[in-house]
């Protein structure tokens, strides 16, 4: 399955997202490969911390920050079981290629007003590549949630009106994931069974049920 983590607004986590959906898919025994698509480089630069922090290689990353991704991924997709592409911060021909390169593109999204008003290009992007790929699915991932807001709580009910899913495996707003970042780390190394972890793993579960 290749997943596409697109949104083009910065800073919803989009990074974090695909490099623990990566690490829990590897360490779930599925061979897996990250396309860094950003031109910012930043799942790269997570990958370069994790060596110089002398950690253990999980998975492959590469950059294509190319408008040609479609046409490279699939050959990649071939000898892994998942790809995934994190995807650039902005709407271009690049996120286009993203998009077509992907079977599911998931849509990072933080719980404020702001980030879901500036759902709406992206999402049209998915409806427009859909007429061209009728098996492409795309949902809506809650992403920095602060649980006991008024807004991370009804996130969900206001991103109903885009008409696609969201999934249940929501990604809280915790240092854990902040503290991870800095050496290229993963929560599930800084805390095997705490709750930032399980919130990984059910993501990856809804990940790989959604992408059925």
């Amino acid at each position: 399955m290749i997943i596409a983590f697109l949104n083009q607004k910065g800073g919803v986590g989009k990074t974090t997202l695909a490099m623990h959906l990566a690490a829990e898919l590897s360490c779930s025994r599925y061979q897996v490969m990250v396309i860094d698509a950003d031109p910012q480089g930043s799942a790269l630069d997570w990958s370069q911390a994790r060596q110089r922090a002398g950690l253990p290689r999980l998975f492959g990353v590469v950059g294509i920050p190319r408008e040609t991704l479609h046409q490279e991924v699939p050959a990649i997709a071939r000898i892994v079981d998942h790809v995934v592409i994190d995807g650039p911060p902005r709407v271009t021909a690049l996120a286009r290629s993203a998009i077509l390169a992907a079977d599911v593109v998931l849509i990072p999204v933080q719980p404020s007003p702001y980030d879901v008003w500036a759902c709406t290009e992206i999402v049209s992007l998915v409806r427009e590549a859909m007429i061209y790929k009728p098996t492409l699915r795309a949902a809506f991932v809650i992403s920095r949630r602060v649980g006991r807001t008024i807004i991370g709580r009804e996130v969900a009910s206001a991103l109903e009106q885009f008409d696609l899913p969201v999934l249940n495996g929501a990604i809280s707003q915790r240092i854990a994931f902040a503290e991870s970042a800095i050496n290229g780390q993963l929560v599930r190394e800084l805390n095997r069974v705490g709750a930032a972890q399980a919130e990984v793993a059910t993501l990856m579960f809804d990940v790989l049920r959604f992408g059925r």
